[in-house]
């Protein structure tokens, strides 16, 4: 009788071939997804942190108008889905490391807290400590019930949040709603539907944003019609780029980058936004807000591509996975390797 096979303590699985299952492969959509999100993120933080220097100089203008009705408020619920995703995409990865994938979980949520508390020194709206926390009350316990209980507390959130107006139990509800839609799996054919549906939400949501209260929907309130409009154009942005990223893969090359490199990408962007502010608030018009966010957008495709070229994860990714793991995790690329950024096919490790 063969002997059953010893699953490894806690510690992760070297990159190497020697017996031991490869990462897991990507999924570039998610990544292309994560990718428009930090996109989204950095022209409206920048966008912020200007009008808060302003606030009281400057009366808003166009651009104002069509950062705060289009992007505000939109990409933060896709930033906040994909959290729920990845919590089970690496739960699932780390049952094939360890023999205590929940402290690996755990791991990997109180090192994202650390980044979150020294994020918070210089940017008092940061989201990585509250992500952490909800990933901690929230996300773990949920992961010991059955689908349909992560299914159910997601809906609930989100009722709740849009409610009582508050953005960060709306934001708590999207995790589990993520993690739901991970172990539902739901067939890739209701992606062009659900489009349709969302873009037609989001349209209705602009038109009732723009009406007065009490012409327009006298039952909805201005806060609850703009949560609403907010997540039906979020939906839609995700579905979209989705169905773009799998027709065309220019397009999904030129947002994984961003996307497989999310944490870099997020806490040096408020650097860049830090660095600039005095300059930034002198512009009335707000117009280079959107040019100086695609220069700093730019300059981290440009380094995320390169780097991701040699090496399987980004600077503060790798931190991150080290940190989570207690050791330190090969990150260099075998230039034979087929996964490498820019060949065909998936790229390597979740």
């Amino acid at each position: 009788m063969a002997e059953p096979r010893r699953v490894p303590e806690f510690s992760p699985v070297p990159d190497s071939p020697a017996g031991r299952p490869p990462p897991r492969p990507r999924v570039r959509e998610l990544d292309a997804l994560r990718g428009l999100a930090i996109c989204g993120i950095m022209v409206v933080n920048t966008w912020q942190h200007v009008r808060a220097a302003t606030w009281s100089v400057h009366e808003g203008g166009v651009v104002d108008d069509v950062i705060g009705t289009l992007l505000q408020g939109r990409f933060y619920p896709i930033f906040s889905l994909l959290f729920g995703m990845s919590f089970v995409l690496f739960l699932d990865a780390a049952r094939e490391r360890t023999a205590h994938p929940r402290l690996a979980l755990f791991m990997r949520l109180v090192v994202l807290a650390c980044f979150g508390l020294l994020h918070q020194l210089v940017n008092d709206g940061e989201v990585l400590l509250p992500y952490a926390a909800f990933g901690l009350v929230l996300l773990l316990p949920l992961s010991y019930l059955p689908r349909w209980a992560a299914l159910a507390a997601g809906l609930a959130g989100v009722a709740a949040g849009v409610a009582v107006h508050d953005s960060w139990l709306l934001i708590a509800g999207l995790f589990p709603l993520g993690m739901a839609l991970v172990r539902y799996r739901p067939s890739p054919r209701l992606l062009g539907p659900s489009f349709a549906v969302a873009v037609v939400g989001a349209a209705a949501g602009l038109w009732l944003q723009a009406q007065p209260p009490a012409a327009a929907a006298p039952w909805l309130d201005p806060v609850t019609v703009s949560m609403l409009a907010a997540l039906a154009g979020a939906a839609a942005y995700a579905l979209g780029t989705v169905l773009v990223a799998r027709a065309s893969r220019a397009v999904s090359a030129a947002l994984e980058p961003l996307g497989r490199m999310a944490l870099t990408n997020y806490l040096t962007s408020t650097l860049f936004i830090l660095a600039a502010l005095p300059l930034l608030v002198r512009d009335t018009t707000h117009l280079s807000v959107l040019g100086y966010s695609a220069a700093v957008l730019a300059v981290q495709f440009a380094f995320g591509r390169w780097w991701l070229r040699t090496r399987r994860y980004g600077p503060l990714e790798w931190i991150w996975r080290c940190a989570t793991w207690w050791r330190i995790v090969p990150n260099r690329r075998d230039p034979a390797d087929p996964a490498r950024y820019g060949a065909a096919g998936r790229t390597g490790g979740e």
